[in-house]
């Protein structure tokens, strides 16, 4: 454990002065709360710097509903603010990029059953991959072998040709990530691709003769003769590489961990960050959402049985990770929806929430003695009604 000295504050102050971050990914086990606090930290973000982009890349976006307006596949102006800006990312590949019918038809539905693909397409699209866009193209009209191959490249190259984003217009982006099987799968990417291209390249020691002559049968060898399939394949390699070099570099990304104190949840959050210490990826942020404090007006059995669940595991999080940022957020009676409500919220996020009274004062007793009144003049009025 480390020293109390030298325990990390326990907000997001570290996030917003790291004046290098490009890339902010939030995400965690489904259900956690990943948007809303994507959504606060992009607006947070957006107070210290030019300029902020949010891109949802879960397929179930909840974007349009955190900040109660709708969002599309293009960069929106959120309400209220002058530089911060919103989009959700369609996953999905377009019929239209491969064809309708036969084969083309189920490689566009085998592209989009790929795990990770969402955040491949968004962050595909900051880096301009235009020559995975060309590779990926070629080699799917040209060589039937590594189409299987190709098509998350050739996902990952749509979205550039929309040129939904472009890079340098925004100082920071934050990604509202899909459930960590995909954002893990995600990780994988570079690697399943380096995998691809020596596939590639022992489909080439095998059918190279064969290829050049069906080429030169057709008139378009040096568009896709086996020298320039192989050189278009290795460009994508460098691009993907660039995009994996950007993941690894902490000045540039970092990962921010959304959790809820309790065993699934844990037990996905650590597993979440050995894949990504496994990746070299940085991540030093975790926020525990949905905490129940020790409130003066907790007196409900199941509540103060669920509160001793949860300890258990804050005191679990805070054993394995006393060298993270742990924020920690409180379980709210309402929802928060809306720029108004999500700027109340966000004062958690830069100020650790305190209960409102401490216990064992008078202020907390005289409360607590209110409250037992009001209690016992409702069971007066009930008794009086039977």
């Amino acid at each position: 454990m480390a020293d109390s000295d030298d325990i990390p504050e326990s907000t997001v102050h570290n996030i917003l002065e790291q004046d290098t971050l490009k890339w902010v990914f939030v995400g965690g086990k489904g259900g956690v709360g990943k948007t809303t606090c994507s959504s606060i930290i992009s607006m947070l973000l957006a107070r210290v710097r030019p300029s902020v982009l949010i891109i949802s890349t879960d397929p179930a976006h909840n974007l349009s509903d955190a900040f109660q307006q709708r969002f599309t596949k293009t960069p929106t102006l959120v309400y209220g603010f002058k530089n911060l800006y919103a989009m959700e990312v369609d996953p999905s590949v377009d019929n239209d990029e491969f064809g309708t019918e036969g084969m083309d038809s189920l490689f566009s539905d085998l592209a989009n059953a790929i795990p990770g693909i969402d955040e491949a397409m968004s962050f595909g699209e900051m880096l301009k991959p235009a020559q995975v866009v060309a590779c990926a193209n070629s080699l799917v009209s040209m060589v039937p072998h590594v189409q299987s191959l190709c098509e998350p490249a050739r996902a990952l190259g749509s979205v550039g040709r929309e040129k939904l984003v472009q890079t340098m217009d925004y100082s920071c982006i934050v990604f509202d990530t899909a459930p960590t099987g995909h954002t893990l799968r995600l990780l994988q990417f570079p690697a399943t691709l380096e995998k691809g291209l020596e596939k590639m390249m022992s489909l080439k020691s095998k059918f190279g003769g064969l290829l050049s002559q069906v080429t030169r049968i057709f008139g378009v060898e040096d568009e896709f003769g086996e020298d320039a399939i192989i050189g278009r394949l290795e460009g994508m390699k460098n691009v993907i590489e660039q995009v994996n070099k950007q993941f690894k570099d902490p000045d540039l990304t970092t990962f921010i961990c959304v959790c809820i104190p309790e065993f699934l949840s844990l037990y996905e959050t650590e597993r979440l960050v050995q894949e990504l210490t496994k990746f070299e990826i940085d991540t030093h942020n975790i926020i525990i959402n949905q905490v129940l404090f020790d409130d003066e007006d907790v007196e409900s059995k199941l509540l103060k049985a669920r509160m001793r669940m949860q300890q258990k595991y804050l005191d679990q999080f805070f054993m394995l990770y006393d060298d993270f940022h742990i924020t920690k957020l409180p379980l709210l009676p309402e929802e928060v929806t809306g720029v108004e409500a999500l700027k109340r919220f966000s004062r958690h996020f830069i100020t650790p929430y305190q209960p409102s009274l401490e216990k064992g004062t008078v202020e907390e007793v005289e409360q607590r003695l209110s409250r037992l009144k009001e209690q016992l003049a409702e069971a007066e009025a009930e008794l009086e009604k039977l």
